[in-house]
């Protein structure tokens, strides 16, 4: 098993540090390449291995002076999305290793046009297309590609641990509870959330099978959902009530 650590950047930016037992990591998404360098350094890490999931520059910032310290490094990242200093660019279906492990990529579109997720270990980096009780914003994709990239999610082992980038669970809550307010189990894990932020500690990892339970955006097909969005869309189509929850979100 791979040990993982959560290095903060930016305001809410989570970089993914993936550690084996030998002082080897990888890192995902390293918007900002000095709390890398300075975790590696702290803790004697030699760095073989970035992922990226998408373009945007808080996931992708620290690239270029993360290989300047480390020349060898792999950079891998999404064929299909306009991310510098690849050397190695993936889709689909692709397999990558990691430290004995073998990680599949997923195709994620939806946020960006070419987001891809990496899946391995029991464990899944999807960047920015699910949150904890929540999922991204629909930029460059459109709302039928994000509701295929959430599907493709849901349908992994519901024990899979899911590392997202940005720490949004807490605000995500709040508009969970605002579409289903009679959820016992959301209630009970806004109360964890709460506890845990109060003490300034991260709500991630979270797993399948919670985003189950609390994730609007995963329970489209429940009539409290459904119902929540009745005033939104006549339709009661999965995507087209998934697209009313999504742009209400935009607007709460």
């Amino acid at each position: 098993m791979l040990d993982i650590k959560s290095i903060p950047a930016f305001n809410d930016n989570y970089i993914w540090l993936i550690q084996n037992n030998e002082r080897s990591c990888a890192v995902v998404d390293p918007g900002d390449a000095k709390p890398v360098l300075e975790y590696i350094e702290q803790h004697d890490l030699t760095l073989e291995a970035i992922l990226i999931t998408h373009h945007h520059n808080d996931h992708t910032g620290g690239v270029a002076e993360l290989v300047r310290h480390f020349p060898k490094v792999d950079v891998v990242g999404p064929a299909n999305d306009p991310v510098a200093s690849l050397n190695l660019s993936v889709s689909g279906g692709d397999q990558i290793e990691l430290f004995g492990e073998v990680f599949f990529v997923l195709d994620l579109e939806g946020h960006t046009s070419g987001h891809i997720g990496y899946v391995g270990d029991g464990k899944l980096f999807c960047g920015d297309v699910l949150f904890s009780a929540g999922c991204g914003r629909v930029f460059e994709g459109t709302m039928e590609q994000m509701y295929t990239s959430l599907a493709k999610i849901v349908a992994l082992p519901e024990e899979t641990e899911v590392y997202c980038a940005h720490e949004y669970t807490a605000s995500n809550v709040a508009f969970a509870l605002a579409v289903e307010p009679d959820n016992d189990l959301l209630h009970k894990y806004r109360d964890e959330v709460n506890r845990l932020r109060a003490q300034n500690r991260s709500t991630l990892p979270t797993t399948i099978r919670q985003e189950k339970w609390i994730n609007p955006f995963l329970r489209v097909d429940q009539p409290s959902v459904m119902k929540s969005v009745s005033n939104r869309t006549l339709k009661t189509d999965p995507l087209s009530i998934f697209t009313a929850l999504r742009e209400w979100k935009n607007e709460f």
